[in-house]
């Protein structure tokens, strides 16, 4: 079923369309949760919170983007309104030598570049955003992002290179090279996350 279709559905309240849609929408969900916070169990919250308020503001879905780029600062809202509470998310700390104390400053900044750049896609133009989201936020293969946009992976390969370049006007090239790292990390952002099915019932 096309994707408009089913949205149309479950903004008339068919609960049957929006169990599809989380179904066809959960693993987006956690990996822009995941990019978002570096953390699994973090991210299952996010996650699930996100679900929630999907259910909320689905009539608000207009059409006029694709529904992943809809759906992307839906999801970073709720990660950001998830770390204003410092009780809500993961404190789990091992005891720090000073090493591994400058690790974690290392990484702690470099997630922070990362949110912002994941914020930031946000105010590109379509185009570039929807590229954007598909690679970076989803963690897609080029080739991947392009058949889900119906267009050419060297057109996908242009968005992002035209993107980066945006970027860089804002942030430097070590701080987009270094929140990629983070970013960037394929599948295995998907590691150990929480199968819908654990999670339907807070649907």
């Amino acid at each position: 079923m096309p994707i408009e279709q089913l949205v149309k559905r479950c903004q008339a309240g068919d609960s049957r369309a929006f169990e599809q849609l989380l179904e066809m929408h959960y693993e987006t969900i956690y990996r822009f949760a995941y990019r978002w916070s570096r953390d699994q169990y973090n991210a299952e919250d996010i996650t699930q919170q996100a679900c929630l308020k999907l259910a909320r503001s689905i009539k608000q879905y207009d059409g006029r983007s694709s529904f992943t780029s809809w759906l992307y600062p839906l999801v970073i809202n709720c990660a950001k309104d998830f770390y204003k509470s410092p009780t809500q998310h993961n404190t789990r700390e091992e005891p720090e030598t000073d090493e591994r104390e400058a690790k974690t400053d290392d990484r702690t900044e470099q997630r922070v570049y990362a949110q912002q750049i994941l914020e930031h896609i946000q105010h590109l133009q379509s185009d570039f955003k929807d590229a954007l989201i598909m690679v970076y936020g989803t963690g897609l293969s080029h080739a991947d992002a392009a058949s889900k946009l119906g267009v050419k992976e060297s057109t996908i390969s242009w968005r992002i290179h035209q993107a980066r370049k945006l970027l860089k006007q804002t942030f430097s090239s070590s701080q987009l090279n270094s929140s990629n790292a983070l970013i960037k990390t394929g599948q295995k952002s998907t590691e150990g996350k929480t199968s819908l099915n654990s999670s339907r019932g807070t649907v």
